[in-house]
């Protein structure tokens, strides 16, 4: 009798626990879930991040196009004890002379050629732009996905719970029509205590699916980056895309997926590095030019002072005429680089369309899960209400009843799994697509 009242208490103080926590909880909707994650997540944030970097050097100056000009200051003084004999054989001694000189102006260098490899970097520039704002996307993608499958599997996991308390109130019912039977003298204390066992039992899988739950909601606040015991509630129903086609996927992937857009900048990048690779075998040429200021005192020397400033200019040019073969080198390797690129884009395709395939089979096979696990749902209650009647009336044993209860629950299990299992298969080809659309 002990042990019934510990359990029946353990029993109440969990599902009123559960209970109280459902009815509390402030609801998290999708939307504002997806909201909070593109405001706060920090992946999203680097990448944004990195994004700006990118833009951020895309200039004429950072190519090299642009000129480069200096301003220069210098000064130099010293003081020096001097004595000069001169031709005619005099001497004349110079003692603790003070020397200064003052050098200023502003310095132009401009390379004004240079074998067309500043306009391939400039080039250069722009595409790593695009990468960034590919990967950016990229992130946000992954990111929303993230947070919608994790929601997802909340609700799924919600509905178990639901299901779960179903058993409970079920287990109940027979321990109540046991305990009657009992002290009529139509059962015996054993079937009391079987479902006493049976109500523990289900009490303890509520228990752990209520604590799976918890651990889920905690990733998804890990997930939007807010306080990770933020409580909240999720909405109750799981609704399937049964529009997809696999054509479409297959179309929308090619034109949309930032991993494939994403070999096809890097092979651009591979033929961008062979025109700088070529670009050495072509003259450098640059401008040279500046005015400069410059006021010089040596009293020990032939002139005393002298002053000077002037505009100066020139051409310089450079051109590689050996190099110990390395150029040869550079440019077998830099082709070499593109064909890397053009199978990495090959493969990458490849891959993507294997992903596509098997997730839309199993896009297909949960759909047709969901039919079949709706229809074993409402047929195993059936079952369940007709066998819990012919227990209260002593026609089918304890055990009889279990398995009918046992198999509703596995049909409900089912049921769920296939609908998150479609969800999850939709959301992943929305995401390779870049189409992903909470509305």
């Amino acid at each position: 009798m002990i042990i019934k009242k510990i359990a029946f208490l353990f029993f109440c103080c969990t599902f009123l626990g559960i209970n109280t926590w459902a009815q509390d909880a402030p609801l998290l909707t999708l939307k504002d879930a997806v909201e909070i994650a593109l405001k706060n997540n920090y992946n999203i944030k680097l990448s944004q991040n990195n994004k700006t970097i990118a833009a951020n050097n895309v200039t004429l100056g950072n190519a090299g196009i642009l000129p480069q000009v200096n301003g220069n200051f210098a000064s130099t003084n010293s003081r020096q004890t001097t004595k000069q004999t001169r031709s005619d054989g005099s001497v004349n001694n110079i003692h603790n002379a003070a020397n200064s000189g003052i050098n200023y102006g502003v310095a132009l260098n401009w390379t004004i050629f240079d074998g067309f490899n500043m306009f391939a970097t400039y080039d250069q520039l722009q595409q790593l732009d695009k990468l960034g704002a590919l990967r950016l996307q990229d992130t946000i993608q992954n990111t929303v996905a993230n947070v919608i499958g994790t929601y997802y599997d909340l609700i799924s996991q919600n509905e178990q719970i639901k299901a779960l308390k179903g058993a409970i109130d079920i287990s109940r019912t027979q321990l109540r029509y046991a305990n009657d039977k009992f002290h009529v003298g139509r059962a015996s204390k054993l079937d009391v205590l079987n479902a006493q066992v049976n109500l523990n039992t289900d009490t303890a899988n509520l228990v752990t699916q209520f604590q799976m739950f918890k651990t889920t909601k905690i990733l998804l606040n890990q997930i939007l980056v807010r306080d990770l015991q933020t409580d909240f509630s999720v909405a109750d129903t799981i609704v399937v895309d049964e529009k997809l086609l696999l054509g479409d996927i297959l179309t929308n992937a090619q034109l949309q997926n930032p991993t494939i857009l994403s070999t096809q900048i890097n092979r651009r990048l591979a033929e961008i590095n062979l025109k700088q690779v070529r670009a050495t075998r072509y003259p450098q040429v640059a401008v040279t030019s500046g005015y400069t200021f410059s006021d010089n005192k040596t009293p020990a020397g032939f002139t005393l002072q002298q002053n000077t400033h002037g505009l100066n200019y020139g051409l310089t040019a450079t051109i590689n005429i050996f190099d110990g073969f390395n150029q040869t080198r550079r440019e077998r390797n830099a082709k070499i680089q593109i064909d890397n690129a053009n199978i990495n884009a090959k493969k990458i395709q490849l891959n993507v369309e294997t992903q596509v395939n098997s997730l839309y089979a199993s896009y297909l096979s949960g759909l047709d899960l969901i039919k079949l696990g709706q229809a074993n749902v409402v047929i195993a209650k059936k079952n369940l209400d007709i066998s819990l009647e012919k227990y209260k009336l002593g026609n089918i044993t304890p055990l009889e009843i279990r398995e009918a209860q046992r198999n509703y629950l596995d049909a409900q299990s089912k049921f769920f799994a296939a609908q998150y299992q479609s969800k999850q298969a939709e959301i992943t080809l929305k995401q390779i697509t870049n189409s992903i659309n909470i509305q």
